[in-house]
């Protein structure tokens, strides 16, 4: 049987984490088909159907998933899920909220925040927030899975040549709707993308003292992240919280200040290739996991730091 992938896109494109899940889909035995369900998603359609991998894109355009309400499409995907034996979706904000109620729809499990496939039906996922890994099988006729997407490279995005069908099923559950966005703008890399972030956390005394780590960021291309404290502590927005309750990143460099490595923040980085940690605390736990370490002041560092650069 073949393998359905819920594409995440924004109605035009397609997004990264979609190119992880496709890796991810190699590795089983199937088929790949790509569902792009949208409004007058035709352009994010064809960047699929470009993906190496693919076999096929199956299209669902209509105003009903124009926002990709999950209490709309998760009616879509168990209509179509029936006749695969993997449901995939990147572990992002959407697929966590999407994913859950596709399981329940097929009355089967939830296989969440896979980061190794060892089998069709074997999957490795992190417990115990990452500091122990679970081998789990399922017996289920369909596996739905949730995709860690640091644990998976990302795919070619062209030299395939999908072929794309349109699906005519149109569901409407009526009982959301969709009211309205606030998209964050900024000229730096998404967090989840970016080879290099930034983080900051309540040792930044306050969220004004953050334009230190902005600084800093624009010189090295990065984006700009936080800490579950500083978070809650007001200094920055939650979008931009790392960790086991906001984003897992792997960058290629992610330096933590004024961050002590509480094992809730670890969870969504120690997977970076290269961690620079500065504090004042020489026994914070983000040295354990540090690949260089500074034990200084972040407010004589940093912007010596920055002014080398």
């Amino acid at each position: 049987m073949a393998i359905l992938i819920i594409a995440e896109h924004d109605n035009q494109s397609l997004k990264g984490a979609t190119l992880n899940a496709v890796t991810a889909a190699t590795q089983l035995s199937g088929d790949i088909h790509l569902l792009v369900a949208g409004g007058d998603c035709q352009a994010a359609a064809d960047q699929a159907a470009a993906v190496a991998g693919v076999t096929k894109v199956l299209l669902a355009d209509n105003a009903a998933y124009e926002h990709q309400l999950a209490e709309n499409v998760s009616l879509l995907v168990a209509e179509l899920g029936a006749d695969y034996s993997h449901i995939i979706a990147p572990s992002t904000t959407g697929g966590k909220n999407l994913m859950p109620r596709v399981a329940a729809l097929l009355d089967v499990v939830q296989l969440s925040d896979v980061m190794a496939i060892e089998s069709d039906d074997t999957f490795a996922r992190p417990i115990y927030a990452g500091n122990a890994i679970a081998t789990v099988k399922s017996l289920d006729a369909i596996k739905v899975i949730t995709i860690r997407t640091t644990g998976f490279d990302a795919a070619v995005s062209e030299g395939g040549s999908a072929t794309i069908e349109t699906v005519a099923a149109v569901h409407d559950a009526g009982i959301s709707s969709f009211i309205g966005e606030t998209m964050a703008k900024s000229d730096r890399p998404e967090l989840t993308a970016a080879k290099v972030i930034v983080s900051g956390g309540r040792g930044m005394g306050n969220g004004e003292n953050f334009a230190l780590l902005e600084s800093l960021a624009d010189k090295l291309g990065a984006a700009v992240g936080a800490s579950r404290a500083a978070v809650d502590a007001g200094f920055v927005p939650n979008d931009m919280q790392v960790g086991q309750t906001g984003k897992i990143v792997a960058p290629d460099l992610y330096i933590a200040v004024g961050i002590s490595g509480a094992i809730q923040h670890l969870a969504g980085m120690k997977d970076s290739k290269v961690i620079v940690a500065i504090n004042k605390d020489e026994e914070a736990p983000i040295f354990s996991v540090a690949d260089y370490g500074l034990v200084a002041d972040l407010f004589d560092a940093v912007p010596e730091l920055d002014a080398k650069l």
